[in-house]
């Protein structure tokens, strides 16, 4: 949906496009392409190229590229943002869509039963691999441990394996160079953080199965971590301006959830942190983009 809405926004203000897909999807790609074209748009206005990250950086490169919209890491759109920064001629626009530390806050007033359910899609729904799916979860220390015990207990029930099986409800990650980096933070994470949950998955395969680590503080998590692994953080009711201080010093601000019936709650926080879409007592993805 982020691949054809990039390029068809592109191709609607009068360009022509070059779509550079990830490396792991060509052939959905291909078939995107391949429907615009079906459906009138010129080959000599739209063009596919298919390779990995050394044939998107000589497109970035290139001359006679007049702007750039990219989806993927927050590393990558760096590269990209110094690359055009170092042509001559005019500015190259950069449009970027990464991911991020996406944090929920949950008080002693939200309805733990909704809680659950709603960290539970937000966080590993499509094995966790979404850029608006929730990394760092934190709850008031009052009734913390009903709801991680809650939350541990529904991740408890979700069933890793063949996503073409009915009952699946966890998929394979991307790849395994993305399976094996969650492994190793899953890894550290059993040294650094108390765990609270680890979930079982198929040996063979991309397969990661869900984690729930509790932190002592929200520093403890630098980078975002792109699969099903949840990080947990206690606040004090009173320090609820500590809680949004971490979440706008983290430096990303793609989505925020709250889970709270305190209005004020509510209106401190949003007015606080500069966020892309605020969830209220739901889930954190799935928006439906206007």
């Amino acid at each position: 949906a982020i691949f054809t809405g990039q390029v068809a926004a592109c191709l609607m203000a009068g360009n022509a496009v070059i779509a550079k897909p990830a490396e792991q999807t060509p052939r959905i790609a291909a078939e995107a392409v391949a429907l615009l074209h079906d459906a009138g748009i010129a080959p000599a206005a739209l063009h596919l190229v298919q390779g990995d990250g050394k044939i998107g950086a000589a497109l970035t490169a290139h001359p006679g590229i007049a702007g750039v919209v990219f989806t993927g890491s927050t590393e990558v759109a760096r590269a990209i943002n110094r690359a055009l920064a170092a042509k001559d001629g005019p500015i190259v626009p950069l449009i970027a869509e990464t991911g991020g530390i996406n944090a929920m806050i949950a008080d002693a007033t939200a309805l733990p039963e909704q809680v659950a359910d709603d960290v539970i899609t937000s966080a590993f729904r499509s094995a966790g691999q979404r850029c608006s799916a929730l990394r760092l979860l934190f709850v008031q220390d009052d009734v913390a441990d009903r709801m991680i015990d809650m939350i541990a207990g529904a991740a408890r029930e979700l069933k890793v394996g063949d996503p073409r099986d009915i009952a699946t409800q966890i998929g394979p990650v991307i790849d395994t160079e993305a399976k094996a980096r969650l492994d190793a933070h899953i890894a550290k994470m059993k040294t650094h953080a108390r765990l609270r949950f680890a979930g079982e998955a198929p040996a063979h395969g991309t397969y990661v199965a869900p984690h729930i680590f509790e932190l002592e503080r929200a520093d403890d998590l630098t980078e975002e971590v792109f699969g099903p692994i949840l990080h947990v953080v206690r606040y004090d009711a009173a320090r609820l301006d500590g809680v949004l201080q971490s979440i706008a010093g983290s430096g990303y601000g793609l989505t925020l959830g709250i889970h709270s019936r305190i209005d004020d709650t509510v209106e401190a926080a949003t007015a606080r942190l500069a966020v892309g879409n605020v969830y209220v007592n739901r889930n954190m993805i799935g928006a439906v983009v206007g």
